[in-house]
C-alpha cells in the first residue's frame, strides 16, 4: 500500500477535539465531506500535516498537537482596544468582525465590552491550545 508521504494528495476524516474531550470540528458529521487536500502546500497546520506521514489507506491514528505546531501560542499583543463607535451599534462580545489593516484582512472576536471601548482580539479562537486529532484515511494519491 502507498505510504503518505510529504508532496501526497489525501483524503482522511478526521475529528479535531480540546484536551478536555470537546469536539471543536469533524468531517464525521452528517452532510460533510472527508478532508481532501495536499501535503506540503500549506493547508494543513503543521502537526496535522506530519501526523498523517507514513499512514496509508485504512490506518487510524490519534495525534496530539501543541500550539507551536497547530495555531501558535496565544499572543497578548494582539489585544486591540478600539472605541465602539468604530464598531457596528449591535456588537455583542463573541461576536466575528473583520478589518482591512495594512497586512490586508484580518478576523477578530470582541472579548469585552467597556463604557465606550471595546477589546477586539486577533488571535487564531484555538491560539494556545493542545488540539488533539482522530485520523482515517481514506485515499492517498
Amino acid at each position: 500500500m502507498k505510504k503518505i508521504e510529504k508532496t501526497s494528495k489525501v483524503t482522511v476524516h478526521y475529528t479535531g477535539k480540546l484536551e478536555d474531550g470537546s469536539v471543536f470540528d469533524t468531517s464525521l458529521s452528517e452532510g460533510r465531506d472527508p478532508l481532501v487536500a495536499k501535503l506540503g502546500e500549506g493547508q494543513l497546520i503543521p502537526g496535522f500535516e506530519s501526523g498523517l506521514l507514513d499512514m496509508t489507506v485504512g490506518d487510524k491514528r490519534t495525534v496530539e498537537i501543541e500550539p507551536a505546531n497547530a495555531y501558535g501560542e496565544y499572543q497578548d499583543f494582539m489585544l486591540q482596544e478600539v472605541p465602539l463607535e468604530n464598531l457596528p451599534s449591535d456588537v455583542e462580545v463573541g461576536a466575528m468582525l473583520q478589518a482591512e489593516t495594512q497586512m490586508g484582512l484580518i478576523n477578530f472576536v470582541v472579548k469585552e465590552i467597556k463604557e465606550s471601548t471595546a477589546i477586539l482580539d486577533a488571535n487564531h479562537p484555538l491560539a494556545g491550545q493542545k488540539l488533539i486529532f482522530d485520523l482515517e484515511v481514506l485515499e492517498v494519491e
